[in-house]
Protein backbone atom coordinates (compact mmCIF):
# COMPACT_ATOMS: atom_id res chain seq x y z
CA UNK A 1 0.00 0.00 0.00
CA UNK A 2 1.26 3.73 -1.21
CA UNK A 3 1.54 5.72 2.06
CA UNK A 4 -1.42 7.87 0.82
CA UNK A 5 -3.43 5.11 0.83
CA UNK A 6 -3.14 4.09 4.49
CA UNK A 7 -3.72 7.84 5.03
CA UNK A 8 -7.17 7.96 3.19
CA UNK A 9 -8.03 4.49 4.99
CA UNK A 10 -7.44 5.90 8.29
CA UNK A 11 -9.13 9.09 7.53
CA UNK A 12 -11.66 6.86 6.77
CA UNK A 13 -12.02 4.16 9.46
CA UNK A 14 -11.18 7.13 12.53
CA UNK A 15 -14.23 9.02 11.14
CA UNK A 16 -16.33 5.43 11.29
CA UNK A 17 -15.26 5.39 15.09
CA UNK A 18 -16.38 8.62 15.93
CA UNK A 19 -19.71 7.93 13.99
CA UNK A 20 -19.86 5.53 16.83
CA UNK A 21 -19.41 7.82 19.43
CA UNK A 22 -15.90 6.47 20.31
CA UNK A 23 -13.02 8.70 20.62
CA UNK A 24 -9.42 7.22 20.45
CA UNK A 25 -6.97 8.67 22.58
CA UNK A 26 -4.83 12.10 21.87
CA UNK A 27 -1.82 10.70 20.82
CA UNK A 28 -3.59 9.11 18.08
CA UNK A 29 -3.33 13.04 16.19
CA UNK A 30 0.17 13.80 17.58
CA UNK A 31 2.32 15.08 14.35
CA UNK A 32 5.78 13.75 13.95
CA UNK A 33 7.42 17.43 15.64
CA UNK A 34 4.99 16.51 18.67
CA UNK A 35 6.49 12.87 19.47
CA UNK A 36 9.53 14.23 18.96
CA UNK A 37 9.17 16.37 22.07
CA UNK A 38 7.92 13.87 23.81
CA UNK A 39 9.88 11.95 26.58
CA UNK A 40 9.59 8.74 28.79
CA UNK A 41 5.95 9.30 29.27
CA UNK A 42 5.73 7.76 25.92
CA UNK A 43 7.73 4.56 26.63
CA UNK A 44 4.30 2.61 27.57
CA UNK A 45 2.82 3.62 23.77
CA UNK A 46 5.65 2.24 21.99
CA UNK A 47 6.49 -0.69 23.97
CA UNK A 48 3.10 -1.73 23.67
CA UNK A 49 2.43 -0.75 20.14
CA UNK A 50 -0.50 1.50 20.91
CA UNK A 51 -2.22 2.80 17.77
CA UNK A 52 -2.88 2.44 14.37
CA UNK A 53 -1.93 -1.07 13.33
CA UNK A 54 -2.88 -1.82 9.07
CA UNK A 55 -2.38 -5.29 7.91
CA UNK A 56 -2.73 -7.20 5.18
CA UNK A 57 -1.04 -9.64 6.56
CA UNK A 58 2.39 -10.20 4.44
CA UNK A 59 -0.10 -10.98 1.32
CA UNK A 60 0.11 -7.72 -0.26
CA UNK A 61 -3.74 -7.67 -0.93
CA UNK A 62 -5.54 -5.54 1.95
CA UNK A 63 -8.85 -5.29 -0.17
CA UNK A 64 -9.17 -8.97 0.40
CA UNK A 65 -6.57 -9.80 3.14
CA UNK A 66 -6.76 -6.83 5.48
CA UNK A 67 -7.57 -5.25 9.03
CA UNK A 68 -7.19 -2.18 10.76
CA UNK A 69 -6.33 -2.70 14.53
CA UNK A 70 -6.22 0.54 17.02
CA UNK A 71 -4.74 -1.48 20.50
CA UNK A 72 -6.18 0.91 22.91
CA UNK A 73 -4.03 -1.30 25.75
CA UNK A 74 -1.89 -3.97 25.20
CA UNK A 75 0.33 -6.08 27.19
CA UNK A 76 4.09 -6.61 25.29
CA UNK A 77 6.57 -9.77 25.05
CA UNK A 78 8.81 -9.39 27.83
CA UNK A 79 5.81 -9.37 30.07
CA UNK A 80 3.68 -12.00 28.41
CA UNK A 81 6.83 -14.53 28.77
CA UNK A 82 7.44 -13.45 32.12
CA UNK A 83 3.52 -13.97 33.04
CA UNK A 84 3.62 -10.58 34.42
CA UNK A 85 2.59 -7.23 33.85
CA UNK A 86 -0.30 -6.74 31.30
CA UNK A 87 -1.87 -9.77 30.06
CA UNK A 88 -4.56 -8.20 28.66
CA UNK A 89 -5.52 -6.48 25.74
CA UNK A 90 -8.60 -4.00 24.18
CA UNK A 91 -8.53 -3.51 20.47
CA UNK A 92 -10.52 -1.84 18.19
CA UNK A 93 -10.81 -4.24 14.60
CA UNK A 94 -12.03 -2.69 11.59
CA UNK A 95 -12.77 -5.12 9.13
CA UNK A 96 -14.35 -3.98 5.20
CA UNK A 97 -16.81 -5.66 3.66
CA UNK A 98 -14.90 -8.58 1.67
CA UNK A 99 -12.30 -8.90 3.75
CA UNK A 100 -11.02 -11.79 5.29
CA UNK A 101 -9.40 -11.91 8.65
CA UNK A 102 -7.42 -14.92 9.62
CA UNK A 103 -7.90 -16.50 12.98
CA UNK A 104 -5.61 -16.36 15.91
CA UNK A 105 -5.27 -16.92 19.40
CA UNK A 106 -2.91 -16.50 22.18
CA UNK A 107 -1.94 -18.54 24.65
CA UNK A 108 -1.34 -16.47 27.35
CA UNK A 109 -3.33 -13.04 26.65
CA UNK A 110 -6.83 -12.08 27.05
CA UNK A 111 -8.49 -9.41 24.67
CA UNK A 112 -11.45 -7.33 24.29
CA UNK A 113 -12.27 -6.62 20.87
CA UNK A 114 -14.49 -3.58 19.79
CA UNK A 115 -15.56 -4.11 16.37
Amino acid sequence: MKRSEINANIQKVDEYIHSRGFYLPPFTYWKPETWMKKGTEVNEIAENKLGWDITEFGKGDFETLGLFLFPLYNGNLRGLQKLQGKLYAEKIMVVEAGQITPMHFHWNKMKDTIF
